[in-house]
């Protein structure tokens, strides 16, 4: 441990978190499922979706916006299909709820969709879909978020940052998995951007006059980011809000209002699950045959594929511990001790 590093295992991070959440209202139950996630994404190094998000998290249960005890209702509405009413509380615990019938379902017809309204999620989408390719499954995922993100050519944010995740087998390797913004950059890292005083490349956003800017600060002051891939990025935003809002029940991304509660930081939305049983498409050599395609890429010249530096730092971080700065980790102990 370093003068101003203090390393934690993922366990004893695990428990700060969990101190945290049911210090502000989280039953014990939804509290290590959230606690879990938010030392995941610390520990593999996906930092904008790690303990950076805690104030966020007190912020949005202090004011009252999110049900930290909500508990989940499960709708079977057919053979390959759930709906979850989230009850204005956080996705994921509304998602470990509904798992096992989804599964289930995926088992018995081959394929089914999950559809969670009503939901708050404030977090990396790709821990939400990297456990079924684990299992021997391919999942997608897609979830809206707030309005952060003008259409391609607009002058007023209508899209939430929108990720995409997705995740599959893959023979003699960890699963291939890709978690990516629809828009240019992830509303987090903006936000990092902005606290360490650092430009953004150009393209990534706009000022509150709709003029391009590289300053992260006049972004979140009124300015908007936008689509990556200006209207190829436009239509897969577009797709997620129908998917996830639309199909869901859910809020679109400019639909809801939280004005009311001061402090509010997590958007509520929702979220859509396709999972697919790859031994029913007639190939029980899938997943080779995905190895073996990342394994053209990868010789074609791409240096990594998505994922790959994941599980280095997971890995690092198992064996050395999870990095915080002294500053970070008093700030956890802080919100912990209340």
């Amino acid at each position: 441990m370093s003068d101003n590093t203090v390393r934690l295992s993922y366990a004893d991070l695990v428990s700060l978190l969990e101190q945290i959440f049911v210090k502000n209202g989280v039953s014990e139950h939804n509290a290590k499922i959230l606690a879990e996630n938010c030392a995941g994404c610390e520990r593999d190094g996906s930092l904008s979706h790690g303990v950076f998000r805690m104030p966020g998290y007190v912020s949005s249960l202090n004011s009252g916006w999110v049900d930290g005890k909500a508990v989940a209702e499960i709708e079977d509405v057919g053979p390959a299909f759930v709906r979850v009413d989230a009850k204005g509380g956080f996705t994921q615990p509304a998602f470990f709820a509904a798992k096992p019938l989804l599964i289930e379902k995926v088992k018995t017809n081959g394929v089914a969709v999950l559809a969670i309204r009503r939901s708050h999620h404030f977090s990396a989408l790709w821990p939400d879909v990297e456990p079924f390719a684990e299992e021997g499954f391919v999942a997608l995922s897609v979830v809206n978020s707030m309005a952060c993100v003008v259409p391609h050519g607009g002058k007023k944010a209508v899209f939430g940052t929108n990720p995409v995740a997705f995740a599959s087998p893959r023979a003699g390797a960890a699963p291939f998995v890709f978690d990516q913004a629809s828009s240019a950059i992830a509303h987090g890292d903006v936000q990092i951007a902005a606290r360490a005083g650092h430009e953004l490349k150009p393209g990534m956003g706009v000022d509150r006059d709709g003029q391009p800017t590289n300053d992260p600060k006049e972004i979140l002051d009124g300015g908007a980011l936008l689509p990556f891939g200006g209207h190829k990025g436009n239509s897969i935003a577009l797709m997620v809000e129908i998917l996830s809002a639309a199909l869901t029940g859910g809020y679109f991304s400019g639909e809801f209002d939280w004005s009311g509660h001061k402090g509010a930081q997590t958007p509520y939305t929702g979220q859509f699950f396709v999972v697919i049983d790859p031994a029913r498409g007639g190939n029980d050599v899938f997943a080779e045959r995905v190895a073996g395609i990342c394994d053209l890429v990868l010789e074609a010249g791409q240096d990594r594929l998505p994922g790959d530096r994941r599980h280095v730092t997971r890995a690092k971080a198992e064996r050395d511990g999870i990095p915080l700065s002294l500053e970070t980790y008093g700030k956890l102990k802080a919100l912990a001790e209340g």
